[in-house]
């Protein structure tokens, strides 16, 4: 248990790294530049918010199992209110916090463990049928419901939010992070969740039959893409991209399948990096910021994008200067973390998060 959750703190700050970045990215407006960095960049977008996801999802099943085994329904219904105590904590954070980031990922989290807490009590096949399901919803919904409806695709931002249909829309269906698909990571975070990921067979297992999942999807959908866009013709090129991509937008069920079983192999590889190296400082240090990653996310955007807005950097900037904002901030949060943690048991957001809710 003590090395999977500290492989759980590593990767938990690989993904705020990664969210850093893509966010930093956008943010700042980096278009322009050297093309490796950008096409470097541009491999974190919907990835390392996935890991997040599923990272939380783990976290769900790490926290109710012993309820959920007991067999005792005071138990159940126990384990199930602490959910859904800090979903409805989330998606009111989330949505205070929206104003200031329209990108931001709390409020559909929020959403995501009032989910979770519906199926804790449920079999592992349950909850993967219901994943798969919802990944399997969101095309059809596409057919009769217009995915780009309130965006404005030039500056990404969501138009009509706070009315009442603009927000059900960008919540439940078109938003940055839609409760249909996304909620399909959180799922397979809570299966990964029940597994006994300190098993080596286990975790060959699934660094194995992730990694060739995901190179079978990109291959698959590149000579897809490849294919349809010389022999089809009425299709434009970006039509072709749009519905055949396995980028974040939209999440059609490749993007989701791809950034699923590319968070799952770095999942296991923190595994196995804390298993093998378990005196390094760097690793160290790395998961002390993922103990404090409420914390960061929050930060990285009101302390973070509020110094490059001081400094008029939010705009038209280079994506070598959004990398390395992204990494100064990431190292402050790092020296911030290592400190803060030698004084008290947890980041000042978990521990307010978990005052409130428990």
């Amino acid at each position: 248990m003590d090395q999977r959750v500290k492989g759980l703190d590593l990767a938990r700050a690989l993904a705020i790294l990664g969210m850093v970045i893509v966010n930093f990215k956008v943010a700042m407006g980096a278009e322009q530049g050297n093309q490796v960095l950008i096409s470097l960049a541009a491999l974190f977008e919907g990835r390392a918010s996935a890991l997040f996801v599923i990272l939380a999802g783990i976290g769900i099943s790490l926290l109710t199992n012993r309820l959920r085994l007991s067999g005792s329904s005071t138990d159940q219904r126990k384990a199930r209110s602490t959910i859904v105590k800090r979903g409805l904590l989330l998606l009111f954070v989330g949505l205070l916090f929206t104003p200031i980031w329209e990108a931001d990922i709390l409020h559909f989290y929020g959403c995501y463990f009032l989910i979770a807490a519906w199926l804790i009590t449920r079999s592992d096949q349950a909850i993967l049928w219901s994943g798969a399901a919802i990944v399997a919803l969101f095309p059809a919904l596409m057919l009769v419901i217009d995915y780009e409806s309130n965006w404005d695709w030039e500056t990404l931002r969501y138009e009509n939010l706070w009315t009442v249909d603009g927000m059900l829309r960008h919540i439940l269906f078109n938003g940055f992070h839609p409760v249909i698909p996304w909620s399909a990571f959180l799922l397979l975070g809570m299966w990964l969740g029940r597994l006994n990921l300190n098993c080596t067979r286990i975790r060959a297992m699934l660094l194995r039959t992730s990694l060739m999942i995901f190179v079978a999807t990109e291959l698959a959908f590149y000579l897809l893409r490849e294919v349809i866009g010389a022999n089809i013709q009425g299709l434009s090129t970006d039509d072709i991209n749009f519905l055949l991509s396995t980028d974040i937008i939209p999440p059609m069920p490749q993007y989701l399948i791809s950034a699923a079983s590319s968070a799952v192999f770095i999942l296991v590889l923190c595994l196995h990096l804390c298993d093998h190296f378990t005196h390094s400082r760097l690793l160290y240090w790395l998961r002390q910021a993922g103990k404090t990653a409420l914390t960061l996310y929050v930060a990285h955007v009101v302390v973070g994008m509020g110094v490059l807005e001081e400094l008029g950097m939010l705009e038209g900037q280079t994506i070598a200067a959004s990398l390395i904002s992204a990494g100064i901030f990431f190292m402050g949060g790092l020296l911030f973390s290592v400190l803060w943690l030698k004084r008290y048991r947890s980041g000042p957001l978990e521990w307010l998060f978990r005052r409130v809710a428990g």
